[in-house]
């Protein structure tokens, strides 16, 4: 398969390919995002498909995807990179001759050279921004609730997504060998820096809208009967509206639509709603407030 789109239409074919239902603006800042070699920079609620697009982004060009999981207190050390300290230990006790070696003598060796030693490859653990700078094919590097790390973290992005390289101290300048598609997410808890949005094409996702919902279940649910599709995606929109402590996501339209299939159910009345929305909800506050809002009709009696 060619890694690279050759345009707006082929990133269609290739997404939907991928199970991603992309609508015109996702598709344009994905071509945009890789002709000029910038990150995107998805930000919206949780759950409407900001991380799915980066993994469908991989598959599509067939390429590995190399995810960061943000959250508060990151550092370099779990982003970036690492010393092995337990193997450097090993390396100073036997070069001092605390340790016997190989051939059952220690080492006794110049303390400068184990010094230049320690710091060099074999103790190197890379983790994931380090990993995609260096990663020789195809990749996708996923920075996931980037919304989550502090100003001084976002700094240490802003050289990589401007330079596409970073400075390790020990080694010097690392320069990417092969530049990575780059897709930022946020749920918008806090506000970006102005310097890491200019880096970055900037893409919205918000709840669809219920005839892209309904598409997105049969595409994922295709078992499912369009009328009762129908039915639970508008049922899930009406309770977007409320003000719950979390909204039902895709995902979990997706987990109603299989659990009314595991159970028989081909309509939904009050009944089946109430008896299934923990399925859809998470807060029992947010039940209760869904329960008092449902006005279903009764399922049709069997004759």
């Amino acid at each position: 398969m060619a890694s690279e789109f050759t345009g707006v239409e082929d990133v269609h074919k290739r997404l939907e390919a991928a199970g991603y239902l992309p609508d015109r603006s996702i598709e344009t800042v994905v071509f945009l995002a890789e002709r000029l070699g910038k990150p995107i920079l998805v930000e919206g609620p949780a759950g409407v498909g900001k991380t799915e697009l980066a993994k469908a982004v991989a598959e599509a060009r067939d390429a590995v995807l190399i995810r960061l999981q943000c959250y508060e207190g990151l550092d370099e050390a779990k982003a970036l990179y690492e010393w092995n300290y337990k193997k450097q230990l090993l390396r100073i006790t036997h070069a001092r001759g605390g340790d016997p070696g190989p051939g059952g003598e220690g080492g006794g060796e110049d303390w400068e050279e184990v010094e230049d030693d320690l710091f060099g490859e074999d103790y190197l653990l890379e983790r994931p921004l380090l990993q995609a700078l260096r990663h020789s094919g195809e990749s996708v590097l996923l920075i996931d609730e980037v919304d989550k790390v502090d100003f001084e973290f976002e700094a240490l992005l802003l050289e990589i997504l401007s330079d596409f390289q970073v400075t390790i101290p020990e080694l010097g300048t690392v320069k990417g060998t092969h530049h990575p598609f780059v897709v930022l997410t946020s749920n918008n808890t806090r506000e970006l820096s102005e310097a890491l949005k200019r880096r970055c094409l900037y893409l919205y996702l918000d709840y669809p809208t219920v005839e892209r919902e309904k598409e997105i279940v049969l595409s994922r649910v295709p078992e499912a009967p369009e009328q009762l599709v129908d039915q639970l995606v508008r049922i899930v929109r009406s309770l977007r509206q409320l003000e719950l402590k979390k909204s039902p996501s895709i995902s979990e339209t997706l987990d109603w639509a299989r659990t009314l299939l595991e159970l028989g159910f081909d309509t939904i009345d009050e009944d089946v709603a109430r008896s299934t929305m923990n399925v859809l909800l998470k807060y029992q506050q947010d039940v209760e407030k869904a329960s008092g809002h449902l006005k279903l009709p009764p399922r049709p009696e069997m004759n």
